[in-house]
């Protein structure tokens, strides 16, 4: 049975159109759904190619790099595999999604957010009398730009010294780029939690032992946290962002002892806290730091693109300096969804 993937004619061009990614023009001249119930059922359009020229990225059995270029068309394909691979780095082990209320896709470098700063009035639930004015909620773009960043890693190598390396070898090395622009984008995002993006909307900081959180300055106590906790009315922490070192002191709270937290943290690593709350630690956070948010309600991401390779350098097996590359950017939303705990 002939298939319509294996007379689709590739070429540089397919990488170069606005508003489109490879994988997404390859899927418009070979829709995934015209295989259904047919044993390419479950494969995408790239991953058809790479059955078409019969390139196997995974497993002990993987090929080589040179196996993509064995002909001009398959060569193509090597800029898709690197920006996938580098994507999956990006995204495992990745908290973003956990602090993220929404992901917004945008073409450009500056970006103009919406916001509501609602009133102590606005927030009350107040019965509307028969003819009466019925509250409003005002909803106005941001008066700053937030301005996304390009971040990325200069891949360099020569294609003689990977050209007889495993591909699932080498995609390890490209994992571990993509874990470093996630890292990137994750500062970037707890940057803005904390010191807002350019529109007087940083987080509240307060500090224990300074009202309204008791206490003694240097010391995390479970009365602390709760006062943390409250000051979130009428939001709800349900997401907490800290350091290893306040990781540590709150293992040692005597709240945190009870058998069932501790035999959940001990098998999965996952700390359930009292509050209820997500704890995500990272080194991104300063020490001495906890970050509550609301995750519903407190920052939006501005992807300006995917993860963008330099194609042409990569088909031509010019590999000494190939840039890879992603753009984003973070916006608070309502700046009371965050606050900052100086312990």
């Amino acid at each position: 049975m002939a298939y319509h993937f294996e007379n689709i004619r590739l070429e540089k061009g397919m990488y170069g159109r606005s508003g489109r990614t490879f994988s997404q023009t390859l899927e418009e001249l070979d829709p995934s759904e015209h295989y259904r119930g047919t044993p390419m059922e479950g494969l995408d359009a790239f991953q058809r190619q790479l059955k078409r020229f019969d390139i196997k990225v995974k497993g002990a059995g993987s090929d080589r790099v040179e196996k993509f270029f064995h002909t001009m068309e398959s060569a193509v394909l090597f800029p898709e595999f690197i920006a996938r691979v580098v994507r999956q780095g990006l995204e495992e082990g990745s908290i973003l999604q956990d602090i993220t209320a929404t992901v917004t896709n945008f073409e450009g470098m500056d970006y103009r957010s919406i916001t509501s700063v609602p009133d102590e009035s606005m927030k009350r639930l107040v019965r509307v009398e028969e003819g009466a004015e019925i509250p409003r909620t005002t909803v106005q773009t941001q008066e700053n730009l937030v301005r996304l960043h390009k971040r990325g890693r200069m891949l360099v190598a020569s294609y003689e010294a990977i050209r007889f390396q495993r591909l699932d070898l080498f995609s390890v090395t490209l994992r571990q780029i993509g874990a470093y622009i996630g890292r990137m984008h994750l500062e970037d995002a707890i940057q803005v939690l904390r010191d807002g993006d350019g529109n007087a909307n940083g987080a509240v900081k307060l500090t224990v032992g300074t009202k309204p959180i008791s206490g003694t300055r240097g010391t995390l106590s479970y009365d602390a946290l709760l006062d943390f906790w409250s000051q979130f009315d009428p939001y709800t922490m349900n997401t907490m962002l800290v350091n290893s070192d306040v990781m540590l002191s709150m293992l040692k709270l005597p709240e945190f002892q009870n058998p069932l937290t501790g035999l959940n943290f001990q098998g999965t690593g996952t700390l359930t806290t009292p509050l209820g709350a997500k704890l995500l630690r990272t080194s991104a956070v300063p020490a001495g730091t906890i970050i509550g948010l609301d995750r519903n309600y407190a920052l939006e991401q501005i992807c300006g693109s995917e993860i963008m390779v330099e194609y042409d350098k990569l088909i031509d097996r010019q590999m000494e300096r190939a840039a890879i590359t992603s753009i984003s950017g973070f916006a608070k939303l309502f700046r009371d969804a965050s606050m900052v705990l100086l312990v």
